[in-house]
């Protein structure tokens, strides 16, 4: 069966954002171009990788001599999205996720696959096609905004324990004992 591609090639809008309060955050890929919306889960994890491995591609287009791309140092004003994500209904939960470069369109290319679940009693490797998948192109102004709204996003959970780094809950916390840290 061919993969289902939801393709963005110029989207009206992609972000990371949540739902949820803090500490019991869903986090979710979320892209719009007219009337389609997908939504993809994320983990936290994969939400501030995602964000800090498009700066660095953006940082290391921008440092070319002449920076071809015109690939802006900080996020362009007009381009900061801080509104809430739109109602969500998750297509999947992200396992693989892809990013890369197209400099033919100058353009980030995000790409996010289906969590697979593995039978552990069936063979070692198994090749999977995926069933669908989710195909994001940014230009580098929006992929700058879109790196630190999601920064930002993944920032605003529980705060962190100064002791140990634990996230604190907001009914309290208890530090591991040092012979734990």
């Amino acid at each position: 069966m061919p993969t289902i591609v939801y393709g963005f090639d110029w989207p009206d809008r992609v972000v990371v954002g949540t739902v949820g309060q803090p500490g019991e955050r869903s986090f979710y890929l979320q892209a719009r171009a007219g009337a389609q919306i997908i939504s993809v889960g994320l983990e936290k994890q994969q939400s501030a990788l995602l964000a800090e491995k498009i700066e660095e591609i953006l940082d290391e287009l921008m440092a070319q001599d002449g920076n071809p791309s015109s690939v802006p140092a900080a996020t362009p004003v007009e381009l900061v999205d801080n509104d809430p994500l739109e109602p969500v209904e998750e297509q999947f939960r992200t396992g693989a996720m892809s990013l890369g470069w197209d400099p033919s369109t100058a353009q980030v290319v995000i790409e996010a696959y289906p969590l697979f679940e593995v039978d552990e009693d069936g063979p070692e490797e198994v090749e999977v096609e995926p069933s669908e998948m989710m195909l994001v192109r940014i230009p580098v102004g929006t992929a700058r905004a879109f790196a630190k709204r999601t920064l930002e996003v993944v920032g605003a959970g529980r705060p962190l324990c100064p002791l140990c780094g634990n996230p604190m809950d907001p009914d309290g916390h208890v530090c591991p004992t040092p012979d734990s840290l």
